[in-house]
Order: C-alpha cells, then sequence, then structure tokens
C-alpha cells in the first residue's frame, strides 16, 4: 500500500461467459497486478476484497491464501496491517462472518487486523437506505449483480482505503 494499491489475481479466475452471466465488471488495466504471492512481501499493508459464499471468503480467495504457505513458514507478512472488504447477495449474506472466518488467515501470518470499527462516524448509523458494511470492513449488497454499490457504500469504501492508508504512514514511522 505505501508504494500504491495493487491486486493480485486469482489464478481459478472463472471464464468469460461466467462471468458475464454473474454480471462481474470488466478487469481494470489501471489496476497493478502483482504476478506472484511473494510480491506480497513488499506491501506495506493489505486490504483484501472478496465475495462471500455461504458467509464465509469465496473458494478462489481461500486458494489464495492456501498458495501463501512459504510467507507464512518466514512470517514475512508479520506485523502489517490488513483489513477486508467483501460483497454479498443478500442482506443476510453474511458480511460479518466472512470477516470473521477471514481473520484466521491474518492471525496464522502475524498480520496486523485493522477494522474500521464505527470511524466512518453518522453514517454508520444510516437506516434510511440499503447498506452494506460493518466495523469490521466495507461492503456492499450486490444482490443478482445487478444492484450497483450505494453512495455510502462507496463512500465508506474511500473511507476504508484512506483509514488503512493512515495506519499504514502511522506503523511505518515506528
Amino acid at each position: 500500500m505505501g508504494k500504491g494499491g495493487g491486486c493480485v489475481p486469482s489464478k481459478k479466475r472463472p471464464p468469460a461467459d461466467v462471468l458475464a452471466q454473474m454480471r462481474a465488471p470488466p478487469k481494470d488495466d489501471e489496476i497493478v497486478e502483482m504476478k506472484e504471492v511473494g510480491d506480497l512481501e513488499s506491501a506495506d499493508g493489505f486490504l483484501f476484497g472478496f465475495p462471500t459464499r455461504y458467509g464465509a471468503m469465496a473458494g478462489q480467495m481461500k486458494a489464495f491464501f492456501d498458495s501463501t504457505g512459504q510467507l507464512w513458514r518466514d512470517q514475512k507478512l508479520a506485523g502489517k496491517p490488513a483489513g477486508f472488504f467483501v460483497s454479498t447477495g443478500t442482506q443476510g449474506g453474511g458480511q460479518e462472518t466472512t470477516a470473521w472466518t477471514a481473520i484466521t488467515q491474518l492471525a496464522h501470518h502475524g498480520l496486523l487486523f485493522v477494522p474500521i470499527g464505527y470511524t466512518f462516524g453518522a453514517n454508520m448509523f444510516k437506516m434510511d437506505s440499503i447498506r452494506g458494511g460493518t466495523p469490521y470492513g466495507a461492503g456492499v449488497f450486490a444482490g443478482d449483480g445487478t444492484r450497483e454499490p450505494s453512495e455510502t457504500e462507496l463512500a465508506l469504501a474511500e473511507h476504508q482505503g484512506k483509514y488503512m492508508a493512515g495506519v499504514v504512514k502511522k506503523l511505518a514511522r515506528v
């Protein structure tokens, strides 16, 4: 994060026709891709984003974490801050349980979990519209893939990014 954002693409990305049926957005060529899991070692912090499947991270994300065994063995990520943002199909889709179950991945790596808590202020208490996101991290209710994120969901995601960047900068001074 200290060197800009990046993305580690899933090696098990669904075929284009499946992505189209899921209404997945096109690949953004402006997002820098890290070519290998080992590239994570050079990052100052992490925000991992993924969809939930039955209240837990999607299998592709679990496979990604499973591929970090060498980094885990050598504790190359220990002490770095990390957080999550998620998407679910429904309001009962498991945004909080997805974060809870994903925290185990951070703990084994010695990563420092950085939740956003209620730092988003009054917007965390808005009840006038459907809104994803929890004290664990930003979130969106994707529905069947046709629902666009609300302004509040987008603002929460931006807040989380800025909040994490602030934490990364504070830890860099230590």
